[in-house]
């Protein structure tokens, strides 16, 4: 393979629902690039996108798989990203190395949810997009539909370059209203006659042109000012005024193909080549607030946007290079951590196929292995550069615990999960020391599914999910009083140690009062020291030192500390953290020998879980803000299920035909949701989830929690 300069590179990402026919596009693009000389499928189980056994066997994409065709002259790099919302991080990641996308529609249903998610995150990374209407080739093939829900949809920025000709099983031609030629296809491996446009179809492609160059007009000043002279503008200025529309993201050209059979995919290559933004020249933010411009004359520098681990091959870090010229056995460095790294060999790459080249241009993609520390979302650079900005991704809609079936296996279970989750930045594993439980997380059932996959067939190991147990909080309503004395006795020196303390809610913004009844009298406190800690689950304590006349030692206040801390992490109702409590410590007494920091901190631990207890207690549940963006028809299912949640439904937005409900509801009714939602919906609705706020469980609720936890307790004692 040649060295492509900066200019002659195109990065694009395929996007778009699941079943629009991203991998069957990319097969065919790969087959006009000369990569493939037969075209696979997915039926058949031998494309070179979804090449792995998961993906095979399932007949769907869940790997954003970087490929390659050479095609005019230029470096074709497409990453076919998963169709699923539940592995979005693989258009997430490819957003940060690719200068557009295609967003692929499948031709019988239109505009989907997921099409309109697709388009929320490449909207949301500022990337540019061409519309490619797939599969209308087939029965059901609608292209009024399509077009329609299109307009709806994107609205202005539709602008239709091309329009099919007997769309469904008889689909055989395409207007295209920039070159006004007719293109017959006249076999079903791509190719066509050029031809001028038939007259049944004249004027309708002549109405359409003229919106077409209306639109290039429209973005730029000189051609706007040359078609009110003119009223004319020639192919070359309409596709100038389309790259400065599609750059600024004004315009969404709409291309017509059949991937299947290879129809209308070269034309789609040749506008994305003509038109489409190449890297060069462009800036990348690093984390300093500096830029670098995409260079091949600047220092040397990549990205590494995706790792994986392959059979035979081991770990492959697949990098963009965002400046200089990578040449192999080239030294870099780590700006983040100074560690150095050594690409001894460098390839370029469509899937499984790994072709070694001696060096790669800026703007360019490629992979390399076996590094030691090349991980997803690292720069690697020439000394003295800074990182690039790390890549942000959405916050894990579901949560499950996970352990091994096998005690003995517990250790290989949780350093093959950490190496899961290396390979896809969605996946969170963590063990919470709260919930004695390991959590893994990522967005949506299907990503965990593929998790277990990967433990049983690549790993070998048999795990099982549970439901997570919930983070609740523990906190208070009123005052109360306890003292308890702590003393031991068993020969020679003992352990004594008495605590008198109060209790009362922490408001924040509140001040500490000092006047209280305790033991039926009126007392006022005298504050001798006061101080406030952030807790490190959330919410406050405020410990304050009220005691008099010497009856507790100031050099035995840590320790009460330290005691009613233990307790609060591992609160009186439910063994969940306590938080926002105010503490006073007015009296106790001590020993002169006897007295230690042992006596005192089971003392403090003891009075502070009783007076706890008697400060009408509460349980506070997590609550997240949930939105569920879904088409109209599925509204009232899902409120109706929302309700049956605990869920309050804030208020709902109408969004270019979908529905977008904005509820709260607690974590603890959430467990699978995406499962049910995709059900209630078939599979046609999404959400998202962020944790909003603690609030009191309803009584009945902690009637439950309380029971269940005192159970628990009966069955460990």
């Amino acid at each position: 393979m040649k060295e492509y300069s900066t200019k002659d590179i195109r990065n694009v990402v395929l996007i778009g629902s699941s079943k629009s026919g991203k991998t069957t596009l990319s097969e065919a693009m790969l087959f006009e690039g000369k990569v493939v000389d037969r075209r696979g499928t997915v039926e058949g189980k031998n494309t070179v996108s979804d090449n792995t056994e998961f993906e095979q066997t399932n007949q769907k994409s869940v790997y954003a798989t970087p490929l390659y065709a050479e095609f005019m002259n230029t470096k074709f790099n497409i990453i076919d990203a998963p169709g699923s919302d539940d592995f979005c991080g693989g258009a997430i990641s490819a957003f940060k190395v690719c200068e557009s996308a295609i967003l692929t529609v499948n031709g019988a249903q239109g505009v989907e949810v997921g099409t309109e998610i697709f388009a929320r995150y490449a909207d949301q990374y500022n990337k540019p997009m061409v519309v490619a209407v797939n599969q209308l080739d087939t029965e059901k093939a609608n292209w009024e539909h399509t077009r329609d829900t299109l307009k709806e949809a994107f609205g202005k920025k539709i602008v239709f370059a091309q329009f099919p000709v007997n769309p469904g099983l008889g689909f055989d031609g395409i207007v295209d209203v920039i070159t006004m030629k007719f293109y017959h296809f006249t076999d079903d491996n791509g190719k066509f006659e050029e031809t001028d446009i038939p007259a049944q179809y004249a004027d309708e492609a002549e109405e359409m042109h003229q919106e077409l160059v209306e639109k290039a007009a429209e973005g730029d000043d000189a051609l706007m000012e040359k078609y009110f002279e003119t009223m004319e503008l020639s192919i070359d200025e309409v596709r100038a005024g389309l790259r400065a529309g599609l750059a600024k993201r004004e315009i969404m050209p709409v291309f017509c193909v059949s991937a299947r059979k290879d129809a209308g995919v070269r034309r789609l290559m040749e506008f994305v080549i003509n038109v489409a933004p190449s890297p060069a020249g462009e800036t990348n933010a690093t984390i300093g607030g500096g830029e670098v411009v995409c260079d091949p004359a600047g220092p040397v520098s990549i990205f590494i946007y995706k790792t994986a681990v392959e059979q035979h091959l081991g770990d492959v870090s697949y990098f963009k290079v965002m400046s200089g010229v990578l040449k192999e056995g080239a030294d870099l460095v780590n700006p983040e951590n100074g560690n150095g790294e050594r690409l001894s060999a460098i390839y370029a790459v469509a899937g499984d196929k790994k072709e070694k080249v001696s060096s790669i241009s800026a703007g360019d993609i490629g992979c390399v292995m076996k590094l030691k520390g090349g991980k997803t979302d690292v720069t690697l650079a020439a000394p003295g550069q800074e990182a690039f900005e790390h890549m942000v991704f959405p916050d894990a809609r579901y949560r499950c615990a996970v352990k091994a079936v096998d005690k003995n296996d517990e250790a290989k279970v949780g350093e093959a999960l950490n190496k899961i989750a290396a390979q896809d930045p969605t996946i969170n594993v963590e063990y919470s020391k709260e919930l004695r439980q390991t959590i893994l997380s990522g967005q949506g059932e299907q990503a965990i599914n593929l998790v277990k996959w990967k433990m049983n067939n690549e790993f070998k190991l048999n795990i099982e999910f549970l439901a997570p147990k919930v983070p609740y909080r523990e906190t208070i309503t009123k005052v109360a009083t306890a003292q308890y004395r702590h003393k031991k006795q068993s020969g020679g020196a003992g352990q004594f140690g008495e605590v008198h303390l109060l209790v009362c809610p922490y408001v924040e913004g509140e001040p500490a009062g000092n006047k209280f009844m305790i033991n039926g009298k009126e007392t006022i406190l005298n504050i001798k020291s006061q101080e406030t800690y952030d807790l490190e689950w959330g919410g406050k304590l405020e410990f304050i030192n009220c005691v008099v006349g010497g009856a507790i030692d100031l050099g035995f206040m840590p320790a009460i500390l330290k005691g009613i801390n233990d307790k609060m992490s591992e609160g009186p109702l439910t063994g969940s953290y306590a938080r926002d409590i105010r503490v006073y410590v007015y009296d106790g007494k001590m020993h002169p020998v006897d007295s230690k920091e042992i006596a005192f901190i089971i003392a403090g631990r003891n009075a502070f879980k009783e007076a706890f207890r008697n400060a009408g207690p509460k349980i506070l549940e997590p609550i997240y803000n949930v939105d569920i963006l879904t088409p109209n028809e599925f509204v009232g299912p899902c409120m109706s299920d929302l309700n049956g949640r605990r869920g309050m439904i804030m208020n709902q937005d109408m969004d270019k035909g979908f529905t977008i409900l904005h509820a709260r509801v607690p974590l603890a009714e959430l467990y699978r949701y995406s499962t049910t939602l995709s059900s209630l919906t078939g599979g046609a609705a999404t959400f998202t989830m962020k944790f909003a706020e603690y609030q009191q469980v309803p009584a009945d609720v902690q009637t439950k929690l309380l029971a269940e936890y005192a159970a628990q307790e009966q069955d460990e004692d």
